[in-house]
C-alpha cells in the first residue's frame, strides 16, 4: 500500500474520494488515474468494478462486516465517531483487521473496524485463482538471531537461547505448541500454527525509521537474519535439523496493536514473518543455520 491524501473536492463528495483514496493506496496506483465519479457511491462502486476488472481484480460486496476475517485488503465505509451521520471509508488490513488508511478521518488509524459502526464493506481481490508455484527457486540460508516463547495467549514473550521443537505441535512451552494461542485451531488441526518466524532486517529497517518494536513485541517465535522469510512460503526448509514447511505469510492485526502498541499493522503488512509447520522433532539453537531443504 501507499499513503494517499484526501483528493481536493467539495464536502458532498467527500466519501467517494476518500473511497478512491483508500482504491488507490491498495493498488498502488496514483489517485488522479482511479476514476472519480461525480454521482454517489452506488453509481461509484460500479465505475470502479469496471476499471478493477481491466486490471484482472475485483470489488466484491461483504455480507457480513463485522465478522469478516482474512489477511487481505478490504474498504469499509463506516460512520466518523467525530461526526454521526458522515460516511467515512477506511481501508482495513489484517486477521482480526485494523484501519491502516483513512483519508478523511486520521484518528481512525489503528482502529478495530468490528468496534465502529460499518454501513457496508467491499473486499478488493484478484479475479484469477490459479495458484502458481515458483520455478527454479534458488537455494537460501541464514542464521538463528533469536528464539521466544510464551506459555498462554498474550502472555509476554520468553526469549531463549535453545528450543525443543515437536512435529505438528511446535516449540515446548510455546502457546502454539499447547493449542492455546489466541488464534489455536478449535476444531482440529490446521497447517500453518506450529511455529512463526521474522526477520531481524525488518526489524532494524524499522528501527531506522523510528518504530519501536523489538523482537519479543513481534510475538514471533524465531528470529532470522541473512534469509528471505518470505521466499519459505511453500518450501521446505531446515532450522538447525528440524525440518520445517513454510505456509503462508504472517501478516500483522490488530491484536498485535493492542500488544506491542499502536502503529504496528501498517509497517509490517508483508512483513510480518512466516507461518510454517513444523515435521520432524529436534533441537533449535540460536545460532544455527536456517536453509531451504
Amino acid at each position: 500500500m501507499i499513503d494517499v491524501d484526501l483528493p481536493a473536492g467539495p464536502p458532498a463528495g467527500a466519501l467517494v474520494r476518500g473511497f478512491a483514496a483508500c482504491l488507490a493506496s491498495v493498488t498502488e496506483v496514483p489517485v488522479t488515474d482511479v476514476p472519480l465519479p461525480d454521482d454517489d457511491l452506488a453509481h461509484a462502486l460500479g465505475a470502479w468494478r469496471s476499471w478493477l476488472a481491466g486490471h484482472g481484480s475485483g470489488l466484491v460486496p461483504i455480507a457480513d462486516p463485522a465478522r469478516f476475517q482474512w489477511a487481505g485488503w478490504w474498504i469499509a465505509v463506516v460512520e466518523d465517531p467525530a461526526g454521526p451521520g458522515a460516511g467515512v471509508a477506511v481501508l482495513a488490513f489484517g486477521t482480526p483487521p485494523g484501519v491502516v488508511l483513512s483519508p478523511q478521518a486520521p484518528a481512525l488509524l489503528g482502529r478495530a473496524p468490528a468496534d465502529l459502526r460499518i454501513r457496508e464493506a467491499h473486499a478488493v481481490a484478484s479475479l484469477d485463482p490459479v495458484l502458481r508455484r515458483p520455478q527454479g527457486a534458488p537455494e537460501l540460508r541464514g542464521t538463528v538471531e533469536g528464539l521466544a516463547v510464551a506459555p498462554t495467549a498474550e502472555a509476554p514473550m520468553r526469549l531463549l537461547e535453545v528450543a525443543q521443537a515437536r512435529a505438528g505441535r511446535g516449540l515446548d512451552g510455546d502457546r502454539y505448541a499447547a493449542a492455546a494461542g489466541t488464534f489455536s485451531p478449535r476444531a482440529g488441526r490446521r497447517p500453518g500454527y506450529d511455529l512463526t518466524l521474522i526477520a531481524a532486517e525488518i526489524l532494524d529497517e524499522l528501527a531506522a525509521a523510528g518504530h519501536d518494536l523489538d523482537f519479543a513485541g513481534t510475538r514471533r517465535n524465531v528470529l532470522t537474519r541473512g534469509i528471505d522469510v518470505n521466499a519459505l512460503v511453500g518450501r521446505r526448509f531446515r532450522i538447525g535439523d528440524v525440518l520445517c514447511e513454510g505456509r503462508r505469510l504472517c501478516e500483522p492485526c490488530v491484536h498485535l496493536d493492542r500488544l506491542s502498541g499502536p502503529g504496528v499493522i501498517r509497517p509490517l503488512i508483508h512483513r510480518g514473518g512466516l507461518r510454517a509447520d513444523v515435521l520432524t522433532d529436534g533441537e533449535i539453537r540460536v545460532g544455527a543455520p536456517v536453509r531451504s531443504a
